[in-house]
């Protein structure tokens, strides 16, 4: 079994007492709150305990941390539980200046053990499109339109499907709008009074020095929202992936259409639920961000932690982190600078 304490009381801090209210007999947690109400406010919403005090954390004997606090404090929250002797899971994204992200690398360099919680490549239906794209379905992918994800999320699904190494560079020019749409839904429920909001939408081109491409285009108010929707398309030299579809050729190079469904991989059997089987069996071809899918892939990411732990591969390694946010933050830069091309730079996390 896993321990695990988690710092942080946010919207996002909640998967992770629930996940280990969920699975018992794989994981165990308790919250680090800065309140008494918030204490009594995570116990309440996940089942897990909670504490104000360090001392009792370490008292827990965690076997590593998660940091689920707000990204302007995840790199420092971080630094703090590296410098008391444990393995680190951060949110996302695991910086927000780069001066922070150089620091978590010189960390990482001395021994220090820091991933992140990239789950959306394991969203079962994502996964089961990466998988297409690495047993070579496709063919040789070459480029990728996007808008389904923000930023550094966006960034490591951009990588995955389309076969990019970190470090490879590439430039970016772009545009921060100002859309305008009524809000429909909300993490706390529907919307229905017609309110209508201005959300920012970031349209970007990104070309990479290999000659592929990306179009990265996304508003916040697709995450939820009755009104509009998310795609990803994914273009390689013998066919496509389409949201919830894929168009290739098969050996006799003949024409065909799948619809993609969405699968729980072998080793993660364990953390397969009546709501992840309903979700599966009720398909809709949309993709859509939604918790069932969320706490599968974020579990998911807590069990690899144990064999990572114990001397395997990272469930996401800190180079890749690393790169995420730095994409995120060549966006704000393009967003601030219209049209004007914004080169990648080497970083010392790159080979």
């Amino acid at each position: 079994m896993l321990s695990y304490v988690i710092v942080g009381s946010g919207y996002r801090a909640e998967y992770y007492g629930r996940i280990a209210a969920a699975y018992p007999d794989l994981f165990r947690a308790l919250y680090l709150c800065r309140s008494e109400e918030k204490v009594r406010l995570m116990t309440r919403r996940t089942g897990a305990a909670a504490t104000m005090s360090i001392e009792e954390c370490l008292a827990f004997r965690p076997d590593f941390i998660v940091d689920a606090v707000d990204r302007g404090h995840v790199a420092d929250v971080a630094e703090e539980w590296i410098a008391r002797g444990f393995p680190v899971m951060t949110e996302t994204p695991v910086g927000d200046t780069l001066e922070k992200l150089n620091r978590l690398w010189a960390l990482g360099q001395t021994g220090a053990k820091i991933v992140c919680c990239e789950q959306y490549h394991r969203y079962p239906i994502l996964a089961a499109g990466l998988n297409a794209v690495e047993t070579g379905l496709l063919g040789t992918p070459s480029s990728l339109y996007i808008s389904l994800l923000h930023d550094y999320h966006a960034a490591s699904l951009i990588r995955k499907a389309l076969q990019i190494q970190v470090g490879e560079p590439y430039t970016l020019h772009g545009v921060r709008l100002a859309n305008e749409a009524a809000e429909t839904d909300s993490r706390y429920g529907a919307i229905t009074d017609g309110r209508i909001t201005t959300a920012q939408r970031d349209m970007m081109h990104i070309s990479f020095a290999s000659g592929k491409e990306a179009m990265y285009d996304f508003c916040p108010i697709q995450y939820r929202s009755f009104i509009r929707s998310r795609h990803l398309t994914v273009r390689g030299t013998k066919g496509e992936w389409s949201d919830t579809q894929l168009l290739y050729l098969d050996e006799e190079n003949q024409p065909r259409r799948r619809a993609l469904l969405p699968t729980v991989p072998k080793p993660y059997a364990c953390l397969d639920t009546q709501l992840l089987r309903d979700k599966r069996r009720n398909w809709t071809a949309e993709l859509a961000p939604d918790t069932v899918q969320d706490e599968f892939a974020i579990a998911s990411l807590l069990l690899d932690m144990g064999a990572y732990l114990n001397g395997g591969p990272s469930p996401y390694p800190l180079e890749d982190a690393l790169e995420d946010a730095y994409f995120w933050l060549l966006v704000q830069k393009a967003a601030a600078h219209p049209w004007q091309e914004i080169a990648s730079q080497r970083m010392p996390w790159h080979p």
